[in-house]
């Protein structure tokens, strides 16, 4: 098939998997699910390879090492898919190593992500959502990350409880070095097959863990670590870290789990350093993972944040300053005049990141720090602007394009720096224009939010 031109993802979709027989259905008994042999044959059901499709469509992303993108992969799907799905069936398929992409950290230095390819990614999300059936339902209540109806909201909220109302005023933070690299793979799987009986899934499993990572030409594989990038990790880390859960609830220690960020809660300094000193040799010994004690320890709640929030001693939720730093460090990269958008790209960006930042951040209680910001956001909006008229006459006719004359059209032969010009311009370029050309700032987000 040269050309496929589909109307639609799900066309697409069909279209590949035409001809392909719908397998039996595998059934749930009470809460517990009935643990059938063709538990495969459910991944690879026509309804959740089309859902699949559809979520790996949507969430776009980079080509692993083959080069098939998104764009490609329905077509891709049509010529081959026949050949994969009796490779998968017989246990002959093979998942391709991952490409390794270093992202930026927010507190500094990287984080290594391995991206699969489309291809894979799309049999991790078929996988994914089958396992997630049968684990998410065992988990515990206190874990929040990457799980369906739970969110980092809610995990704060939780945290919120445990310091306001059950008045457990400190705290035990649990960084874990490099989790998603060293979870040990025979560990995992012991767990998942205690939950899975179908071996030809727990072999697949197996072969993603060890598909390793292709670097300078060659595959390296390791016996440990789960690639951050492909769908299956971050259910696979909930797994992994449901021993730790379980282990915190016979003890009967309060605490709050986003993915690998843990925090504990104590109602005395001495019973936080007592459940420190206790769960941590617990996680390397059983975990076999490494407790950084360099960012891990006890705490009164407002000393350190949790998921870029702090619990402030009055028990309002506020803004750690960390997040606060970045977001600051955001605004000057997106107003700055070197950095190669055009205007309307560069509108687009601004709307995109600050509405998203304020949907996250807008559980807050305590927000005078940020709508603080407002006048320095804007400051840095207009400096923008006048860096970008250029010279004298450029300036004169934007001056003129905005509506100024008379004495305000002498601010265009002003050889102040711009960030002092940005201050003149305030009644040319006022909030209410910003606003009208879509430059909100977070106040003005929360200000929509309650009208």
């Amino acid at each position: 098939m040269s050309s496929l031109r589909p109307a639609s993802a799900a066309v697409e979709l069909q279209q590949a998997m035409a001809g392909v027989r719908a397998p039996g259905v595998w059934r749930t008994r009470g809460e517990k699910n009935v643990l059938k042999e063709d538990l495969l044959e459910a991944v690879l059901e026509r309804s959740n390879l089309q859902a699949a499709y559809l979520t790996v469509k949507g969430n776009k992303g980079a080509a692993g090492i083959d080069g098939i993108g998104t764009e490609d992969l329905g077509e891709h799907l049509c010529a081959h898919w026949v050949g994969i799905r009796a490779k998968l069936l017989e246990g002959r398929y093979k998942p391709s190593p991952v490409r390794p992409v270093a992202i930026a950290k927010p507190g500094g230095g990287e984080r290594q992500l391995g991206i699969p390819t489309t291809l894979d990614r799309l049999i991790q999300q078929a996988l994914q959502q089958v396992l997630s059936g049968i684990l998410d339902p065992t988990f515990s209540t206190a874990s929040y990350g990457y799980r369906p109806g739970r969110s980092a909201h809610d995990a704060i909220r939780q945290a919120r409880h445990h310091v306001v109302e059950e008045q457990r005023g400190w705290v035990v933070d649990i960084d874990i070095e490099r989790f998603f690299d060293t979870i040990d793979h025979d560990l995992l799987m012991r767990d998942l097959s205690q939950h899975v009986a179908d071996k030809r899934v727990l072999a697949l499993v197996g072969r993603i863990l060890r598909a390793g990572v292709l670097q300078d030409g060659r595959i390296i594989r390791s016996a440990k670590g789960t690639p951050q990038g492909g769908p299956l990790s971050p259910l696979l880390a909930n797994l992994y870290l449901d021993r730790l859960d379980k282990e915190l609830e016979r003890r009967g220690v309060a605490f709050v789990r986003y993915a690998d960020d843990v925090t504990l809660y104590a109602r005395s300094e001495r019973s936080a350093q007592r459940i420190y000193e206790n769960i941590v040799p617990w996680i390397e010994k059983h975990l076999k993972l490494r407790v950084n004690t360099h960012k891990s320890g006890t705490r009164p709640p407002d000393a350190g944040s949790f998921l870029g929030f702090v619990i402030e001693a009055d028990g309002q939720i506020g803004i750690s300053q960390k997040s606060l730093q970045r977001f600051k460090a955001q605004v000057r990269l997106l107003w700055d005049a070197r950095y190669g958008l055009s205007g309307r790209e560069r509108i687009a960006a601004w709307q995109q990141y600050v509405t998203g930042w304020w949907t996250y951040y807008r559980l807050c209680d305590a927000r005078r720090a940020v709508f603080r910001l407002g006048g320095w956001i804007r400051r840095h909006i207009r400096k923008f602007m006048w860096q970008r008229w250029h010279s004298w006459r450029g300036r004169h006719n934007a001056l003129r394009r905005l509506g100024a004359r008379g004495p305000k059209l002498a601010l265009a032969h002003s050889t102040r720096g711009a960030w002092r010009a940005a201050v003149a311009l305030n009644p040319i370029l006022n909030n209410d224009r910003l606003r009208r050309w879509g430059l909100y700032t977070p106040e003005d987000l929360a200000a929509a939010d309650s009208s």
